[in-house]
């Protein structure tokens, strides 16, 4: 999990200087007091919720999805005056979680549709100006934040999904565990000089070292897995998260803003925490259907 434009030279936050926080920065250009103290409150919080009543994680999701989608729709309002159909996609956002417990992908794929529908008629209210670009703008948030977000719900769903979520969490910990300390210690060589210009590959590669040996320890010990297709997804979730983080870095970049948010200390918005796991969960939720099929 990385926090987009504030990365180290491993591809982790770390461009601003103070976390906001107001205190001096680590070498990698971050308040790591306040970026480790968040990210071990917010496992926790999600541990707690798996070890209790594994289905309780959907509240979790359901309240990251709410407060992300809210960060960037105001972002997209605030630096391009774009108007996204708030009310139709937080709805739909949780529609599209809750509708994943009892329909699974049927009832996530027709809350999707019903909220783009939404979208739509919420629009028509403000004429034809800006109308392609608003709508557009809404349907991108629906998809981004909570259809993605739905596949991390159903991860949670068979038996066994107390261990795919963490499967999936770990993977994306490993990876940017992996490569905040790789970059910082041996970041030479820029990755995406143009997007995000400390990310390096030297990062990139103690990702991948970091990725591959989580996911092979947690599908061969929490999922009946093979050590080979724990390899696979540990490599599949670098990727995924390496570009989701890329990604919300150009919209950023785009809108011209640094973070998202300023809800968590040392990290930004909430969005800025997510980017990376909201690809990585569809990603997830695929490969673990075809390694460990769920009875």
């Amino acid at each position: 999990m990385s926090a987009g434009d504030r990365e180290s030279t491993s591809g982790a936050s770390g461009d601003a200087p103070d976390g906001g926080s107001g205190k001096p920065a680590s070498r990698a250009g971050r308040n790591l007091g306040a970026a480790i103290g968040v990210g071990v409150a917010l496992g926790a919080v999600i541990l707690l919720t798996l070890l209790t009543y594994r289905h309780s994680f959907l509240a979790v999701i359901g309240a990251a999805v709410a407060v992300a989608t809210w960060e960037l729709a105001g972002a997209l309002k605030r630096s391009r005056g774009i108007e996204v159909a708030l009310l139709p996609v937080l709805v739909g956002g949780q529609a599209m979680l809750w509708l994943s417990w009892p329909f699974g992908r049927d009832g996530v794929l027709a809350a999707f549709v019903v909220t783009i529908l939404a979208c739509l008629a919420w629009r028509f209210r403000g004429g034809q100006e800006g109308f392609v670009r608003d709508v557009t703008a809404s349907v991108f948030t629906a998809a981004y934040v909570p259809l993605f977000a739905a596949f991390a719900a159903m991860l949670v769903l068979p038996e066994d999904g107390v261990g795919r979520v963490v499967a999936f969490i770990v993977g994306v910990v490993a990876s940017d565990t992996g490569g905040y300390a790789a970059g910082v210690f041996f970041g030479k060589h820029q990755m995406a000089p143009t997007i995000s210009p400390k990310k390096s590959w030297e990062g990139f590669a103690g990702s991948l070292v970091a990725g591959m040996v989580a996911g092979a320890l947690s599908l061969t010990l929490m999922l009946d897995g093979q050590w080979w297709q724990g390899v696979l997804f540990g490599i599949a979730l670098v990727v995924t998260a390496t570009a989701g983080d890329l990604a919300e870095s150009l919209i950023k970049r785009d809108l011209g803003i640094k973070d998202m948010g300023t809800l968590l200390p040392g990290h930004g918005g909430l969005m800025d925490r997510m980017d990376s796991l909201l690809p990585s969960a569809v990603v997830s939720w695929l490969l673990l259907s075809l390694f460990v099929p769920v009875p």
